[in-house]
């Protein structure tokens, strides 16, 4: 390129030119971007509106992030972890704009007596998945146990008080003869309604209905857990106090069941839970998104039946993996909603369904499955019909900015497949594995980190071949469970639940490359350019 050294009006055409060019780029990368936006720039008619809900702590601590995400954006959202019981009622009652809950309304309130149904029109929208998970202090000597496992039947004995020391041989047996302390046994469990107590006592009523039906009286599930008189039982409100309560100073001896988040975050160990396969599992990202290839969804209210979770076969599967539910307000008329807070409704939900599903793993939960968050959009889609000032623009799978699964790829099921295969040790009369517990990793066969048997130790890995994802039963492929797949939700059939998918989404480097050639070409020819100049005029300044 000619340096203009003699006319400076070309000097400052050239630069005129390169800012244009750099405007055009720019443009057009704001243009790539607003077609990719998600909750974080969303296109709305209506200004925001400080929303506010109560329920659940089993998700609480996700709900919190979301919250927290969407902050900076405008939305303000008040969350209260009260329980699912409170929850509920406090939706019916319309005092908050949302509730959060493990289980549907019961018709009746089994404590108060009152009613427990809501006349206000809602809809259940499915938010996050997780496993209920058995955390535990138990020391022996000084040092804490990490790696105990439990069958199903002794769990079940612990928490009816049918074994009460942690020295009982039944234990010993499911450690594979490893014997503990004589020291007894102190359950934790909830003092409040609590949606964690409902998904822990329907698998026991399923699952071990001889030992928790005479404990309880009657069949069923509770949100109540029945604390007996004499026993060492203590109850809590809220998991944050369970937690709280078990790893406290005085903790040892003690097991309470939360959301695998409180002692992922806590740094506290859980139990490996014996499933149907024969192989003791802790309630990994991994484990629970396997669990849940079998949960069906009802189609009329999208809640959850988890039998066939509970008897997964699968060898990597957590028998106690379910969902959280937002219930969201549908009426028209409904007295607390305005359009400004339908649009902070929707655009929450939208994170949540979405991008937010990204941080599930991290903070000790599993990421919506993909027919989940379909479901969703339905369901958020009724605020608009409640309200067409509402707008809701690229609400689908497609435009979902979520980086767990590729919307254009529906019949993967990625997250499923990676999961690693349990370690030898983990498998009954094996072990147990010396790897600890409660840090979201797949267990090992030795503490040095050998490769589990049958998968990876890291299922990222370089080189690392992800088991296929077959039913144990058919020996047929895992569908996706889609609208138009088999378990159509809107076709009447129950729905079977499959992981999210898991991709790369590659940026648009067309854009950057164009930018990054007008950099270089800056770099290159404006330093010439000034310098010219200047040498012009040092050259005029001295002629005259």
């Amino acid at each position: 390129m000619t340096i203009p050294s003699r006319n400076p009006r070309a000097l400052f055409a050239v630069l005129a030119g390169l800012c244009l060019i750099a405007g055009f780029a720019g443009a057009a990368s704001a243009d790539s971007a607003a077609s990719r936006q998600d909750a974080g720039a969303p296109q709305r008619a209506a200004a925001y509106a400080t929303i506010e809900g109560k329920g659940s702590t089993w998700s609480k601590l996700i709900v919190d992030k979301w919250i927290g995400d969407v902050d900076n954006k405008g939305m303000k959202v008040v969350y209260s972890g009260v329980g699912s019981s409170a929850g509920r009622k406090a939706f019916a009652d319309g005092t908050v704009d949302f509730g959060i809950s493990e289980i549907p309304y019961q018709g009746v309130d089994e404590k108060s007596g009152q009613a427990d149904k809501s006349d206000r029109p809602y809809a259940y929208l499915p938010i996050v998945a997780g496993g209920t998970a058995f955390t535990y202090q138990l020391k022996v000597g000084n040092d804490l146990v990490r790696n105990l496992r439990l069958s199903g039947d002794t769990l079940a004995k612990i928490f009816t008080n049918q074994i009460t020391n942690w020295n009982d041989a039944q234990i010993s047996k499911d450690n594979n003869g490893r014997k503990f302390p004589s020291i007894p046994i102190t359950p934790v469990v909830r003092s409040d309604g609590s949606g964690t107590t409902a998904q822990f006592t329907t698998w026991l009523d399923k699952e071990f209905p001889s030992i928790w039906r005479p404990y309880f009286g009657k069949s069923g599930l509770t949100s109540y857990f029945p604390k007996k008189s004499g026993t060492r039982t203590i109850a809590q409100a809220g998991s944050d106090q369970v937690m709280n309560t078990i790893k406290g100073f005085a903790g040892n001896g003690t097991i309470g069941y939360v959301e695998y988040a409180y002692p992922k975050n806590a740094g506290y160990p859980v139990v490996k839970v014996l499933n149907k396969a024969g192989y003791f599992v802790e309630p990994t990202v991994y484990n629970v998104a396997v669990a849940l290839t079998k949960a069906k969804i009802d189609p009329g209210n999208l809640t959850q039946i988890l039998d066939g979770v509970y008897r997964n076969t699968d060898a990597r599967s957590y028998p106690l993996s379910s969902y959280s539910y937002m219930i969201i307000p549908t009426g028209a008329t409904d007295s607390r909603m305005t359009t400004a807070k339908r649009q902070t409704l929707a655009d929450f939900l939208y994170h949540s369904l979405c991008t937010g599903q990204g941080d599930a793993g991290d903070y000790g939960y599993s990421p919506l499955t993909l027919n989940l968050v379909s479901a969703g959009f339905t369901q958020v889609k009724k605020l608009k019909t409640a309200d067409p000032k509402v707008v809701l623009t690229n609400r689908d799978v497609k435009s979902c900015n979520n980086p767990t699964f590729d919307g254009t790829n529906p019949s993967k099921n990625v997250l499923a497949q990676k999961a690693p295969q349990p370690a030898a040790c983990d498998k009954v009369g094996a072990g147990p594995c010396t790897t600890g517990t409660g840090e979201n990793k797949p267990s090992t066969d030795d503490a040095g980190g050998a490769p589990a048997a049958g998968g990876p130790a890291d299922p990222g890995a370089a080189g690392a071949e992800a088991a296929p994802v077959v039913d144990p039963e058919t020996g047929e492929a895992v569908g996706s469970g889609l609208p138009g797949a088999t378990g159509d939700p809107t076709s009447g059939e129950a729905v079977y639940a499959n992981p999210l998918l898991v991709s790369d989404r590659a940026p648009d480097s067309r854009t950057f490359g164009w930018l990054a050639v007008i950099e270089l070409i800056a770099l290159v020819v404006l330093p010439g350019l000034f310098v010219s100049v200047l040498r012009r005029r040092r050259v005029t300044g001295a002629t005259r």
